[in-house]
């Protein structure tokens, strides 16, 4: 039974004539992360962020995810702008690999997001310095004849995270980008006449977050968390170490303001945050009275234990961040101490529980007093949660509402917020990544056609070489194991030489099997034996014989097929 709200059996008409523009998603539209789109017009092309995802459980090994920018790169020409709505990873982290591909065309992005996406570039080396357009709150840029872009501020975990209105001939398209609405300590929704006056210029469509579609509330105000998280501080014996996302430099900000009010030396560790929060001090956004307040990792046994707050990274359990290299005693400078006060501000990424979960027991095991946002609210989402996105559409009273960032049931709960603040069912789109829409002035459809949108994975220095093949290769070998057969054979009689020999990783150990492998061992000379004498020896044949007929053997007798590697050698 489809839920009320949004309708998802409406089959639009495959072409729209006369004066349009198309819409379409590379990425975020089917996960988290990976966040990029596109706008068409005639031969204007605006692209709206150029983001990463983190493997999943079905790449094993890979680095990351980037768009497929196939579609783009045959237009290049076309494109005029890069817009970067701000800079975490899942908007940007794919710009090294990218943009030189596009032909570098203007990235338009504020003085934050401008420093934190030169700093990735310059680490590639065989990447395009890029052409930044430093860009504040209430700027407009004509990019061409027919497109006109106009950006506006809105409320996230990182300084000068902006919207966009992209005008075109067929109506105002507007792109929220990771938005929340602050509240005050009355409860009282902040920032709501920006979105009212962008109502008031009229929106054709409105591509809102999806993240925190489905929670119910509004998002907690910062002042909360950073009320509690100085109480926090306060009672703490010994040393702090606080743990959170190297992004999130506005909370960052107001620790080490409140850190430094307590008197405590604060150590940033991790080089993602020692850089962001270098970036964020150039800028102004991290502010010490004294300048001793901000200490070397180094130097942290020059302070008494009380005297020190440590801000790492690794909140999500990552093997090679700073908190598990505390956690584990490889790190080099801080080693952890009974009555350590670990603060998690941060929530758990999905997929990520059982490493958060080991880490927080590591913890207890050495002593340390583990305070989580399960047990005082020290954690607030970047996200719009319901009575938010309710607030947007009723301020943006859009035409259409496009849900974006987040898999199909967050978007879905997104469409039926929308039709809740007052869209119309039939105008919530749920579109997937690759899809094209074409808008007029007065329609928003959903075509027929597609676009290149598939993982494009990177695995070390290469991209895009990784395929579906190796893949599958990788998640046999993960769940299965492999199992090699090495036989050698006299090139001119065709006889094997001597016994097969057997290697196995990740199937059986083998001095425990040894009557199976004997089997093996009997059955692959009784192929080479029926081999007539006098012919010729196909390896190739032979080869796929072994792999069928014993790979069948090993599934009789197991229930389970590894990967069967034959190996010939002839002498």
């Amino acid at each position: 039974m489809t839920p009320r709200g949004v309708k998802t059996n409406i089959k639009p008409p495959e072409k729209v004539s006369g004066d349009h523009v198309r819409l379409a998603a590379l990425g975020g539209l089917e996960e988290i992360g990976r966040n990029m789109s596109f706008i068409e017009y005639k031969n204007d092309i605006v692209a709206i962020d150029m983001g990463l995802q983190f493997p999943e459980e079905t790449t094993p090994g890979v680095d990351f995810i980037i768009p497929n920018v196939s579609y783009l790169e045959e237009r290049k020409e076309k494109v005029k702008a890069v817009i970067i709505t701000h800079a975490h990873y899942d908007h940007i982290g794919a710009m090294p690999y990218l943009m030189g591909k596009l032909g570098n065309p203007p990235v338009y992005a504020t003085r934050m997001s401008r420093a934190i996406i030169e700093k990735r570039q310059n680490e590639f080396t065989n990447a395009p310095r890029l052409r930044v357009q430093e860009v504040r709150y209430g700027d407009r840029f004509k990019i061409s004849e027919n497109i006109e872009l106009e950006f506006f501020g809105v409320d996230h975990t990182i300084p000068e995270t902006m919207g966009v209105i992209v005008k075109t001939p067929v109506g105002n398209i507007v792109h929220f980008a990771d938005f929340r609405i602050e509240y005050n300590e009355k409860d009282e929704p902040q920032g709501l006449e920006t979105f009212k006056r962008i109502g008031d210029m009229g929106v054709h469509t409105f591509m809102v977050d999806s993240t925190n579609a489905e929670e119910e509330g509004h998002s907690l105000s910062e002042k909360v968390i950073e009320k509690n998280i100085e109480m926090l501080i306060k009672q703490a014996k010994g040393r702090i170490i606080l743990a959170t996302f190297s992004s999130m430099i506005t909370r960052i900000a107001e620790i080490i303001k409140i850190a430094e009010k307590l008197g405590k030396k604060v150590a940033v560790n991790g080089r993602s945050m020692r850089d962001n929060v270098l970036i964020a001090k150039n800028l102004g956004y991290v502010k010490t009275k004294n300048k001793d307040t901000l200490i070397a990792v180094e130097d942290i046994h020059k302070y008494k234990d009380n005297e020190v707050l440590i801000l790492s990274t690794g909140a999500q359990g990552e093997s090679s961040a700073g908190l598990m290299k505390i956690v584990t005693g490889i790190h080099k400078y801080i080693k952890l101490k009974v009555g350590d006060t670990v603060i998690f501000s941060s929530s758990v990424i999905p997929g990520n529980e059982r490493g958060v979960q080991n880490l927080k027991d590591n913890l207890a095991r050495q002593g340390a007093i583990v305070y989580t946002s399960s047990i005082i609210d020290i954690h607030v989402s970047g996200h719009a949660m319901k009575d938010d996105i309710d607030l947007a559409v009723r301020a943006l009273r859009p035409k259409f509402v496009m849900p974006v960032h987040g898999y199909y049931f967050m978007r879905f709960a997104n469409g039926q917020n929308a039709v809740r603040a007052g869209v119309r069912p039939e105008n919530v789109r749920l579109m997937d990544n690759g899809q094209v829409a074409r808008l007029t002035k007065e329609e928003f459809v959903i075509t027929g056609e597609t676009v290149p949108a598939n993982y494009v994975l990177v695995d070390g220095l290469g991209v895009g070489d990784i395929g579906e093949v190796v893949l599958r290769d990788r998640l046999l070998l993960a769940e299965e194991g492999m199992f090699v057969v090495i036989t050698t054979l006299d090139r001119k009689t065709g006889r094997v030489i001597k016994n097969p020999d057997i290697i196995s990783r990740g199937f059986i150990y083998l001095r425990e099997n040894q009557e199976l492998l004997d089997e093996i061992r009997r059955k692959v000379r009784g192929i080479f034996g029926r081999i007539p004498r006098r012919e010729e020896v196909d390896t190739d044949y032979l080869k796929a014989l072994i792999r069928d007929q014993i790979g069948q053997f090993l599934y009789n007798k197991t229930k389970r097929r590894p990967m069967v590697l034959p190996v010939i050698i002839e002498i």
